[in-house]
Order: structure tokens, then C-alpha cells, then sequence
């Protein structure tokens, strides 16, 4: 035990010293030709994001449209919450999970859970009393998504240069919301075929990792190489959590920005866009969400967190007040949509239809509410991405953020559940 300890703290203080002392890194000649182009950092974010459009895109397009498109929306919120429990718990090990099998082989496995979530959807078509299923299936969506999301984080946030993490970042998310965009254009007319649809998409995302490159041959723009630190046994790796936290204890601010990153998807996606909307509308609002993601991503991640003209902590600080605002503004505004209803006077017969006069005042919250949400995200990775360039401690970084982020979730999902507020 001693001696595990002892080596994850020596590889705490060479991963502390590389980061530090990043102007002195080794600088390669980038490849020619063919190789060029595919070992390209920006190349292998964009599969990465492509793997995501698939698997994770599909999932947002289905669950945006409010209980999945069901018209009972306990069933998603029940699996929701055993989703997001799960995750929360493999996700606090998915960074040591990541760095022992690697982030391409992670990759993988996280994806069935997603093909597999979105076919219990399919069975409780066919069988509405099917709503165990997917709850375990929200389960073991849980755990694969703890591995998928902790292999992209520390590869989206590897790859780039110091100059060029937030656009990166903000490509990745908008490849992503390109595959909620795609998805909610496919359920604009839900029905038993888009979901054999999203079906197959996750399939075919299933094998992308199997293109991607090895992070161990990938040289950045600037010629320095991305080092994947493999660990010789499962308990230094395990150690390695407590060493991160060690060595860089300002992580520990942040779980708080972590525990309230999904908190809002909720009220927005079954209270308020499941609720007060047709399923015509649930649609259309779902393709307008994931359309405006790809801006406010882009927007955060190119003009504010990449303005290398301007010093880096005052780049950390106008993102965190761009965030800052809009919280306050985007939830002001959903208060006073909230207090016109309430679950009891909920009626299809009243939902806000898209030639409803009162429509277009309502879509423009689920667009700030996107927004929101784009720019969270991406300054959240920012923020980590700004904290070290190695892989390995990346993996940590993105496990601690998705565990905590998944908490939160889980917790708000299991009291819409059960009818609470």
C-alpha cells in the first residue's frame, strides 16, 4: 500500500512539474500527407464529437421531447434518476477506468448504453407496462455513460494547444448538438419509426472509436505530444483520485458549478417543454434547443475564452460573468412562465400549440435556456482544460465533473418522479 501510495505521488509531481513547465516540453515535427490530416488534434475532436452526434445526440433528442415522446413522462424520470445515480457513483472511478483500458476502448463500451437505453424506449411502444425496463436500462446507461463522457472530456481537452481550448470545446459541443438538432428534426413527427431510427444512429456510433487514433501518436499544433500515463496496477490508479485532489485542491471549487451543471434539464425538458406543449411543439422546441447549443458553444468558446490578446484570467473572468448573467436572467424569466401552472392544472387541452399566439414568446426561453446550458458547459471545460494538459489528470477531472454534475441530477429527476414540487 505504501508503495502504490508513493508511486501515485511521484506521478502526481511529474504530472504537476510537466504542466508547470510546459515551455520546456520536447517539441516533435507534426507528420506529412495523409497522416497529417488524420492525426490532426482538431480532426480527432470532430470523430470524437461525431461519437457523441450518435450516441449521447440521439439520447438529448429523445429525452428533450419530455418523456422521451411518451405520453406518461414518470417512466423517464424514474429511469432518469437511476440513470444519473449510477453515473454519479462510476463516475467518481471512470477517470481510473479510462486510464487503465484507455480512452479508445472506454469510448466504446460507454456507447451500448445508449443504443440500449433508447431500445427500451422502442419496447414500451410496443409494451406500455414495460416501464421497469427502462428504468434498468437508465441504469446502465449510468454506468456507460460515466466511461463515455470521462474518455471525451479528457481527450477534448488534451488535444488542443492553451490557445486554441476553447475553441475546441466549443466545436465539440456544437458537433453534439448538431446530433440533438438532427434527432429532434427526425421526432418532429414522433412516431414507432424515428425511434427504430435513433436506434441505429447509436449503433453506428458504437463503432467510431474504432477510427480514431491512439492519443499516444497525436501531436499538437504547437509540436508538443500528448502523453497517455498508464498506470502498472489498479491501485495506483485508484490512489491517483486523492493525488489530483492533492495537487490541485482547486478542483474542489468548482463541485459546486459541477453539482448544478444539469440541474435545470428537469424542469426545462419535462415541466416545461413536456407540460405546457403539444408533441408537435415538444419538436419543433427540441430542433430550435439543440440548434441554438451549437451558437452559444461557439460563441463562449471562439470570442470570449480564445481571445489570446487578452490575459487568461481575464478571459476566466468575463466567461464567468457571462454565465453568471445569464443564470439570473434565464431563471427570472422561466419563474414567471412557472407560476402561470402548476402539475394539477396541467391540460392537453391547453397545451401551446406552434400556431398558438403564445408561442413565440415561449420558444424564446427554450432558446436562452440553450443558450445557458451551451455556455455552462463549455466554460466548465474550459476551466479544467486551463488547469493541466495532461491526459491522465484530465480523465480525473472530467470523472470528478460528471459524478458530481450526475448527484445533482439524480436528485432533481427523482423529485419530479414523484410529483415533487
Amino acid at each position: 500500500m505504501s508503495n502504490a501510495l508513493a508511486e501515485a505521488e511521484k506521478i502526481g509531481g511529474e504530472r504537476t512539474s510537466e504542466d508547470s513547465g510546459s515551455q520546456r516540453a520536447e517539441i516533435f515535427e507534426r507528420p506529412t500527407g495523409w497522416r497529417r490530416i488524420y492525426y490532426h488534434p482538431l480532426l480527432q475532436v470532430s470523430l470524437l464529437g461525431f461519437v457523441c452526434f450518435l450516441c449521447p445526440g440521439m439520447f438529448n433528442a429523445l429525452s428533450g421531447l419530455g418523456g422521451g415522446g411518451q405520453v406518461n413522462s414518470t417512466d423517464q424520470a424514474n429511469a432518469s434518476s437511476a440513470l444519473y445515480a449510477t453515473f454519479a457513483f462510476f463516475g467518481f472511478f471512470s477517470g481510473t477506468i479510462n486510464n487503465v483500458l484507455g480512452p479508445r476502448l472506454t469510448l466504446m463500451l460507454g456507447t451500448w448504453g445508449y443504443s440500449l437505453y433508447i431500445a427500451s424506449f422502442l419496447a414500451i411502444n410496443m409494451h406500455p407496462d414495460a416501464g421497469d425496463f427502462v428504468v434498468i436500462a437508465g441504469a446502465l446507461l449510468g454506468v456507460c455513460a460515466a466511461l463515455l463522457w470521462t474518455a471525451q472530456g479528457s481527450l477534448m481537452m488534451a488535444y488542443p494547444t492553451e490557445a486554441q481550448k476553447g475553441s475546441f470545446i466549443g466545436i465539440f459541443w456544437a458537433i453534439l448538438s448538431l446530433g440533438g438538432m438532427v434527432g429532434s428534426a427526425v421526432a418532429f413527427g414522433q412516431n414507432f419509426n424515428s425511434t427504430v431510427g435513433f436506434l441505429i444512429l447509436t449503433l453506428i456510433g458504437v463503432f467510431i472509436p474504432l477510427l480514431m487514433a491512439n492519443p499516444d501518436k497525436i501531436i499538437r499544433t504547437d509540436g508538443t505530444r500528448v502523453v497517455q500515463v498508464r498506470h502498472p496496477s489498479w491501485k495506483t490508479e485508484l490512489l491517483s483520485l486523492f493525488i489530483a485532489l492533492k495537487t490541485d485542491p482547486w478542483i474542489v471549487l468548482l463541485f459546486p458549478m459541477f453539482f448544478a451543471s444539469n440541474y435545470f434539464y428537469t424542469w426545462q425538458f419535462n415541466d416545461y417543454n413536456g407540460a405546457i406543449f403539444t408533441i408537435r411543439a415538444r419538436g419543433l422546441n427540441n430542433f430550435v434547443y439543440w440548434t441554438s447549443q451549437i451558437f452559444g458553444s461557439l460563441f463562449i468558446g471562439y470570442f470570449v475564452l480564445d481571445r489570446n490578446q487578452v490575459r487568461r484570467r481575464v478571459r476566466a473572468f468575463s466567461g464567468w460573468m457571462l454565465v453568471f448573467a445569464m443564470v439570473f436572467v434565464v431563471h427570472i424569466w422561466a419563474y414567471f412562465y412557472q407560476r402561470t401552472y402548476t402539475r394539477e392544472t396541467i391540460s392537453p387541452a391547453t397545451n401551446i400549440d406552434i400556431f398558438s399566439k403564445s408561442y413565440p414568446a415561449h420558444v424564446w426561453l427554450v432558446i436562452f435556456y440553450s443558450l445557458l446550458d451551451s455556455m455552462w458547459q463549455t466554460f466548465a471545460y474550459w476551466l479544467m482544460g486551463a488547469m493541466s494538459n495532461d491526459l491522465a489528470k484530465l480523465s480525473v477531472f472530467t470523472g470528478f465533473y460528471k459524478s458530481i454534475q450526475s448527484c445533482g441530477a439524480a436528485g432533481v429527476w427523482r423529485a419530479d418522479g414523484v410529483g415533487l414540487p
